[in-house]
């Protein structure tokens, strides 16, 4: 059987738009049907995509193309291990960016490439993950900024009804059931029992 050709494309956030690195994957020779991609971090491996091209397609003499190294990990330890892990299951990496992956070169010299090859991926895994490390210390640095502006996180906090005090006094009364004060409310029935647990009202449902 003929050896395959697979493709590898990740972007970080499913806002991000990987067509770039599919147009310069199928420029390359990958068929579109054999471009796997992913949307999520690169903080390590553990990517659907990335794990069912390794675990389930990719075998012995087949080739996988990647755009840029650190779509592979912007770890560079994990960048290593990856690679090893090809070179063990006799896949062939070629690395868009890295021109010296790109060509096959006889097998008396493939001990320079690997050398050469061995150094780029050296310094560029160490960009990669240094590019990281910046990403997440500018990420701590704004949420800390941000707080000390007293902007809030999460779900933004909706306010009581106005007429929730009066309404609960009659629940709490027993003038009125909670079916009939959400009605008068005019909330759900999980955000009214949202708001009784936030505002410690003991008898939303007697």
């Amino acid at each position: 059987m003929d050896n395959r050709i697979y493709g590898y494309a990740r972007v970080s956030t499913r806002e991000q738009n990987e067509d770039r690195q599919i147009e310069a994957l199928t420029k390359f020779g990958v068929p579109f049907e054999n471009i796997i991609v992913d949307k999520c971090s690169g903080k390590d491996t553990e990517r659907e995509g990335y794990q069912y091209l390794k675990r389930q397609i990719l075998r012995n003499g087949d080739t996988l193309v990647i755009k840029e190294l650190d779509r592979l990990s912007r770890n560079k330890n994990d960048i290593k291990h990856e690679l090893e892990y090809f070179k063990d299951a006799g896949v062939h990496i070629k690395i868009l960016d890295i021109p010296t992956t790109l060509t096959d070169f006889p097998t008396e010299q493939m001990w320079v490439m690997d050398m050469i090859n061995a150094i780029l991926i050296e310094v560029l895994g160490s960009i990669a993950e240094n590019e990281r490390n910046k990403i997440r210390s500018r990420q701590r640095e704004g949420i800390t900024l941000a707080k000390k502006k007293n902007v809030r996180f999460g779900r933004p906090e909706h306010p009581k009804p106005n007429n929730w005090d009066s309404v609960m006094l009659r629940v709490a009364s027993g003038a009125i059931r909670p079916i009939d004060a959400m009605k008068e409310l005019g909330i759900t029935r999980s955000r009214y029992y949202y708001l009784c647990e936030r505002y410690d009202f003991k008898r939303c449902s007697k």
